[in-house]
């Protein structure tokens, strides 16, 4: 099996790709999948890998690929939402047929391929995650998911995004129909009016308010407010839920962590 990867926002730094490699190695030996590392990964445009275009076009030249099986993207930061326009209008039905996976800023990307239908989509934790604790086992669960790009047998249909990036698609083409979809989110390093304000919108659309309900995921590194907001995130959750009338379905195992959990879409 042959795995591409691909940086649709921020570089992957050398010394990770080579560190993936290893830990593939050791866990697979000679079964190993051959992971296919694009070069562009490892551009450089400012704070994006590559500009624009070149992000696009190394996706677009991955995805077309028949001797691909899955896309594997390489890290979030910022950029997706620059280049996905650029790519998909240029997919072709080889696109269809791979698994697509990552999470944080990457949502800009699988909800658009979910959007189309193209695809098996999945959020979880993606090579740049090897630089966290523990990020070893995270790599590992989400390359099993990519050898076999199954959900469990029964499983209610669902979504997983990061809440920021999914409250920004909303009201773009990117926005995928999720009625009857459990939907999950998870935020980092924002703080807690912000994540408030970011579920004021998203429970105030009304293609969210389709959903079977709402997960809570983990919102990690949220900074210190000045006055104290006083609410946590699982009770501003709650709040606009239940303002909204969507059913809060408590907390789910997804976040900027190395505990975060392959969700496979649909």
């Amino acid at each position: 099996m042959r795995i591409g990867i691909v940086a649709p926002s921020c570089r992957l730094e050398e010394s990770v790709a080579a560190q993936l490699s290893s830990v593939v190695g050791a866990a697979y030996g000679a079964d190993a999948p051959e992971l296919v590392i694009h070069p562009q990964c490892f551009l450089s445009a400012g704070h994006f890998a590559g500009p624009d275009s070149a992000r696009a076009d190394a996706f677009v030249e991955l995805a077309n690929d028949p001797d691909i099986d899955a896309i594997w993207l390489a890290r979030g930061g910022y950029g997706a939402c620059r280049m996905v326009d650029l790519a998909l209008p240029r997919l072709t039905s080889v696109a269809g047929d791979k698994a697509y996976l990552g999470y944080s800023d990457a949502g800009f990307l699988l909800a658009g391929l979910y959007a189309r239908g193209i695809g098996r989509v999945a959020h979880g934790p993606m090579p740049s995650d090897l630089k966290r604790a523990g990020g070893d086992i995270a790599v590992l669960r989400s390359l099993s998911w990519l050898l076999n790009p199954t959900k469990p047998e029964g499983a209610a249909k669902q979504a997983a995004f990061n809440l920021t990036v999914l409250s920004q698609l909303l009201g773009t083409p990117l926005q995928p129909d999720l009625t009857g979809h459990v939907l999950m989110i998870e935020d980092v390093g924002e703080y807690m009016y912000r994540l408030d304000r970011s579920l004021f919108h998203v429970t105030s659309n009304p293609g969210i308010r389709q959903v079977a309900g709402l997960m809570l995921g983990r919102c990690s590194d949220i900074p210190e407010n000045d006055p104290d907001f006083v609410l946590t995130e699982e009770e501003v959750a709650r709040h606009w839920c239940g303002h909204a009338g969507i059913a809060y379905l408590g907390r789910a195992n997804i976040g900027h962590d190395a505990d975060n959990q392959v969700v496979p879409f649909g």
